[in-house]
């Protein structure tokens, strides 16, 4: 049964809702004043709280913003027997679900009450939707090599932590994975990582992603979005590609880890947000702050543990482990059984050059088991997969070779 608290100084206006609201069912709390609605919530859980305006002690808005870092997830119906347009403005601003003036329309209050449960209902659901989903995508790290080792190590000893963290490394090393791994070894496990490829999205919409936007923002803004602070709040935010980031965007994101707090696009209501921060790049950010690119304030906040992700030349040792993992894992997308590969055919991958990592590797893993018969051999390798020249001249000639 829904529980909802109401916060009115008049005791016949609490009457009058508790009457109406238990006879469709609720349940229902009283508080006489601001204080007395925040030591309620702070006792107990509420799927909607109305809440007057006009209140002895604290004032519905300075209550309001209170409920805001209390109960950020609970819808605020504001009620308000001197109602204007402003006033109704000024609190969904600030958060309220809606804004309805007394006395109310007990019809327009019930469906209201009504789309305020939904919304929160939506909340929980697409929260337990991304806690489940965090959990399916993190993989296992292969490989027993000693640089792959550190970073186990090293993770280990900052999962259980707060601290922000730098990975860097070069593209198809890994980077997302480790970041994975630090969320899914935090207490922060329970609640989402939600991921941000900087580099993917335009200069001119990185805000409104991470920041979330009003509705009426800008011309395409037709409702209100929200950001991926705020989709992350209570878990792990990752900015993947932060030297692609922009420098208005850079200045924002300082601010948001200096104060806990961020402002959506075209808003004006601090949002208080409990995120931790892990960023990855491909780039040296040292080098684009003497380029003047990229902040060096931003840098040394998000720098407190450095992560170093070794490319797959520099653990050779871990590509058998490797490919045994891919092709277990190609065949079972394929639906085919498993192929064998020969130790020759693993040494001759091992003298391959691998500019684009662990991601060449498995996708010369799929080409492998694609063109090669029912076990892959050095012959294989040597076919396919050439280690020289253009990766156009490469399958070129794997093409021409297989036809």
């Amino acid at each position: 049964m829904a529980k909802i608290l109401i916060a009115d100084d008049e005791q016949s206006i609490r009457r009058t809702l508790r009457e109406i609201l238990e006879f469709e069912k609720y349940r229902v709390d009283e508080a006489a004043d601001g204080l007395e609605c925040l030591a309620k919530v702070k006792q107990d859980s509420y799927d909607v709280i109305i809440l007057d305006i006009k209140m002895p002690k604290m004032d519905g808005m300075e209550a309001l913003e209170k409920l805001q870092e209390i109960a950020p997830d609970t819808p605020i119906v504001m009620i308000s027997g001197h109602a204007t347009i402003d006033t109704a403005v000024e609190a969904v601003k600030k958060g309220a679900f809606d804004f309805i003036a007394k006395p109310p329309d007990l019809n327009r209050l019930l469906i209201t009450i009504r789309n305020a449960m939904d919304k929160s209902s939506l909340i929980v659901e697409t929260r337990t939707l991304q806690r489940k989903v965090g959990r399916i995508k993190t993989q296992e790290m292969i490989g027993h090599s000693p640089a792959l080792q550190l970073i186990h190590d090293t993770i280990e000893r900052v999962a259980p932590t707060d601290a922000r963290i730098l990975i860097t490394g070069q593209n198809g090393t890994g980077k997302e994975l480790v970041a994975r791994w630090v969320h899914a070894k935090s207490h922060r496990h329970p609640h989402p990582i939600v991921e941000v490829n900087c580099a993917a999205i335009p200069s001119e919409l990185i805000e409104s992603e991470l920041f979330g936007h009003e509705k009426g923002a800008f011309t395409s803004a037709v409702k209100q979005r929200i950001g991926k602070f705020e989709q992350a709040n209570g878990g792990t935010l990752f900015l993947d590609e932060i030297g692609d980031m922009s420098l208005s965007a850079q200045a924002k994101v300082l601010r948001a880890l200096q104060e806990n707090r961020i402002t959506r696009v075209g808003g004006d209501k601090e949002i208080p947000v409990d995120v931790r921060v892990i960023a990855a790049t491909n780039k040296d950010l040292r080098k684009m702050i003497q380029e003047g690119r990229f902040r060096e304030d931003l840098y040394h906040r998000l720098a407190v543990i450095i992560i170093q992700v070794p490319s797959l030349n520099e653990r050779i040792e871990d590509i058998p482990d490797l490919v045994t993992h891919f092709i277990g894992q190609i065949c079972q997308e394929y639906g085919i059984a498993n192929k064998d590969i020969s130790p020759e055919a693993i040494q001759a991958l091992q003298q391959i050059t691998w500019t684009g990592n662990i991601r060449e590797l498995r996708n010369v893993v799929e080409r492998l088991i694609i063109l090669s018969g029912k076990s892959i051999t050095q012959r294989d390798v040597e076919h396919y997969v050439v280690p020289t020249g253009s990766s156009q001249d490469r399958l070129a000639n794997q093409i021409s070779s297989f036809v």
